[in-house]
């Protein structure tokens, strides 16, 4: 909340004498704190005593994680925000009730008795009844601390969720925790130390607790006073690029909208409103967790500060800062806008969140959330990306380590933009990397023989960020209203052929956007995948034992040997999204947008011929020098999840590693989703790419293909084996229409009928696997290839706000 921040000094008390309470008279030693709420604290009972002298006034309240339980997959982080609400208390009879009003239902309208009628429709929640021990003339005085010794957070219902045990917390070995709890004028921060006993089930909690039995955190608790009303609402627009708060409002005309949908975003404004560049009465200012080492530090501080740039094109001077947390500050408070640096047992999300103010769409504090062991997947890559880096010096790092800590700088963007209030759009990288809230792919050269790292990632902010800037924070400086200013700033936009797409269009699994994707580059998705593959191939054929440090285990080479192996698999994913594909827009009436276009036929047929590349052994075959580099496992060495598995036992299995690349590919190719979207193209259009030319080329790149090494023809029966795997998935899949799984049939008949005309063990197993599936295609049970490692450079598809 950037109009709190600043150092207050608390007025603190210790009482033996005289109190306001009666009740309070027989406590020994209390310790009194006043602000937004006062409050007096008992150590000799390890309590709370809160005194409460406004009802009926509304605030907000915040939940978050102090500290947390250090693994990805369970999600419970270090400074993980939990709900907003606005609250207040309410008495009834002995009790003040903590009372939650409904903020989605509403009725925006001076008729008192309107807005009762709508709150009275809906439900509200109590969130916590306290007995009133004490009251004098103007306050109550109530027993906080059962408020805080509850899981507020979820805690338990999460890691049941996650199959990790059931758990509650432990009142005897929980406790208030006051180093952080204090009160400022205008909010209070209230911490408790939580112990959840249970019995641990699942392996992702016994890997990260030192008794799974006992798992103790830090709970937040933030009572906030409310913003004055000089924040002014925004409309949103679909084409802006910005994330926005919704609610009915049931106060509307009849021939207007019920849902109403506002941006959301910081407050600012400039001193000097007529000026052309002004600075801000308030800067927004985000701090950094100090507890973040060097070099990352830096990194993160200047990739964080690259926003500047926006808005500074705006008009503002000095607008958006960038600065260390002071060493007394709580980067829980509520007044601070934090950068924190989160470590994990495992590689996994970064992600920016906000406290937004429900009512208006205001964000009060922004938290950026960044996991550490990132950096490491970074260095990596580029590890195995370089020609021989340890071959004369172990000391060799700094060309790796300069491409990792460029990603962290934009990363850093990344995740501050979404606290700023701005979505993904996964269309800037098909339009010349033209913002930070892409998923960048490193984009490298290969030159001379040899692959330049040196414009591998952005190094500053792009042309659609300050669109969305502009759109979110700039103001008009001429006689234009606002609504006039801001189809004005995306008028300029779309002129500029700037596209916005996010999330759920741009995914891969049945992703229909052809121009939105997560991890790529380039504007022509399969050119980028032809040049992909020549770059991974130039890679794997420089890759030896010089790509690790001396006296490191060769199964280090084989772990650094994962993310060049399968470093065509976001370009793969995009490419296929051409195959079946739309371009399309979300147009608005007016916009001179076009809402729809099919991908013309030779664009999607290029994409075709060039992701069946993927699914050759010559491209999938891993050379046999790389082979003898991968011994079984050493001592100490176990695989991870990020290693390549293995139906071989101890030793490399090369063929699961081809079937595992295959698979990736085949169900992309083969989505049902993209299967019923090529039948319905090409009813409207029969020019158009067809499944069953799909179906028939995918056939003469795996099947059809002979070599005359005994290693590729194996390599190929394994990509076979899934071919046949994935036409079988497409033929009894749910979501396949009729049209689909008849054409998927039609190949299994012919399949079955080429397989007859040889003799070979491999065309029995599979013309015996045909005629199971015809016989019973309900009882169809999918053969798993080995799990593709983990590898999404930050995440999948649970980050809304990445």
């Amino acid at each position: 909340m950037k109009r709190l921040i600043g150092i207050t000094f608390l007025f603190i008390t210790t009482i033996a004498g005289a109190q306001t309470f009666d009740t309070l008279k027989d406590k020994e030693m209390l310790t009194k704190e006043e602000g937004f709420f006062d409050f007096w604290y008992s150590q000799e009972e390890d309590k709370i005593y809160l005194q409460v002298d406004r009802l009926d006034q509304e605030f907000i309240y915040v939940n978050s994680l102090t500290s947390g339980l250090g693994s990805n997959d369970i999600g419970l982080d270090r400074g993980k925000l939990g709900k907003t609400a606005i609250v207040k208390f309410q008495r009834a009879g002995n009790k003040l009730l903590l009372m939650q009003p409904n903020q989605d239902y509403r009725a925006n309208t001076d008729n008192a008795l309107e807005r009762r009628s709508v709150e009275q429709a809906f439900a509200k929640s109590v969130l916590f009844g306290f007995e009133i021990i004490d009251e004098s003339e103007k306050a109550f005085l109530i027993d906080f601390t059962p408020f805080m010794m509850r899981d507020a957070y979820g805690i338990s219902k999460q890691l049941k969720q996650q199959k990790q045990g059931t758990y509650k917390v432990d009142q005897s070995k929980s406790a208030l925790a006051m180093q952080r709890t204090k009160t400022f004028p205008k909010n209070t921060e209230f911490e408790a130390l939580l112990t959840f006993t249970g019995d641990a089930e699942g392996r992702n909690i016994r890997s990260v607790a030192p008794d799974a039995s006992n798992l103790t955190v830090t709970q937040h608790h933030s009572f906030v006073q409310l913003p004055d009303d000089g924040y002014q609402k925004r409309e949103f627009d679909t084409r802006s690029g910005a994330n926005f708060i919704s609610y009915q409002d049931y106060a509307t005309p009849i021939f207007e909208p019920l849902t109403k949908r506002y941006i959301i975003r910081h407050r600012l404004e400039k001193k000097n409103p007529k000026a052309k560049v002004s600075e801000a009465k308030e800067p927004i200012i985000y701090y950094l967790d100090p507890g973040t080492p060097e070099p990352v530090r830096s990194a993160l501080l200047e990739g964080a500060r690259w926003w500047d740039q926006a808005f500074e094109a705006i008009g503002y001077r000095n607008a958006f800062q960038v600065k260390m947390l002071p060493a007394e500050a709580d980067p829980m408070d509520l007044r601070y806008n934090m950068i924190q640096w989160v470590h994990r047992s495992t590689r996994g999300w970064s992600y920016g969140a906000s406290v937004v103010d429900p009512r208006t769409g205001e964000i009060l504090k922004g938290h950026v959330s960044l996991g550490s062991l990132r950096i490491r997947q970074d260095f990596m890559i580029a590890q195995a990306l370089m020609n021989r880096p340890f071959a004369t010096s172990d000391d060799n790092y700094e060309p790796m380590l300069d491409m990792a800590l460029a990603r962290i700088r934009q990363l850093s963007a990344h995740e501050v933009g979404h606290t700023l209030g701005f979505a993904h759009n996964f269309a800037a990288s098909t339009n010349a990397d033209a913002s930070v809230m892409d998923y960048p792919h490193p984009n490298l050269k290969l030159e001379q023989n040899q692959i330049d790292f040196s414009e591998a990632y952005d190094t500053d902010i792009g042309p659609w960020d300050k669109v969305t800037v502009a759109y979110s924070y700039g103001e008009s400086n001429t006689e234009q209203t606002e609504k006039e200013y801001l189809n004005s700033v995306l008028k300029q936009a779309q002129d500029a052929g700037l596209q916005f797409i996010s999330d759920a269009d741009a995914r891969p699994q049945g992703g229909a956007h052809a121009y939105a994707h997560l991890w790529d580059n380039a504007k022509n998705a399969s050119e980028e995948l032809n040049r992909i593959l020549e770059l991974r191939q130039k890679a794997i054929s420089n890759f030896s034992e010089d790509n690790i440090k001396t006296g490191e285990a060769y199964s280090v080479l084989e772990d650094v040997f994962v993310p060049l192996y399968f470093f065509h698999r976001y370009q793969t994913e995009a490419s296929v999204k051409l195959i079946g594909g739309l371009n399309y827009n979300y147009a608005t009436k007016g916009s001179d947008l076009k809402p729809v276009e099919m991908i013309p036929r030779l664009e999607q047929e290029k994409a075709l011929s060039t992701v069946l590349r993927t699914l050759h052994a010559e491209t999938l075959a891993i050379p046999k020098p790389i082979l003898d580099l991968f011994p079984p496992r050493a001592f100490g060495y176990a695989r991870s999840r990020e290693s390549f598995k293995s139906n071989t036992g101890v030793s490399f299995d090369a063929l699961g590693a081809a079937a595992t690349a295959s698979d990736m590919s085949l169900g992309l190719l083969l989505h049902p989703e993209r299967a019923n979207r090529l039948i319905q193209q090409n009813a409207l259009e029969d020019s158009s790419v067809s499944l069953e030319q799909v179906l028939r080329e995918l056939v003469e790149h795996t099947f059809e293909k002979k070599h005359k090494s005994d290693y590729l023809n194996e390599v190929q029966n394994s990509i076979n084996f899934n071919v046949l795997k994935h036409v079988m998935n497409l033929s009894a899949s749910k979501r396949s229409i009729p049209q689909v799984k008849a054409l998927a049939n039609e190949t299994l008949g012919e399949l079955k009928n080429s397989f007859s005309k040889t003799d070979s063990e491999v065309s029995k197993e599979m013309t015996y696997r045909i005629e199971k599936f015809m016989e019973d295609p309900e009882e169809f049970k999918v053969i798993p290839s080995p799990a593709i490692p983990d590898g999404s450079p930050i995440g999948s598809f649970q980050c809304l706000n990445e």
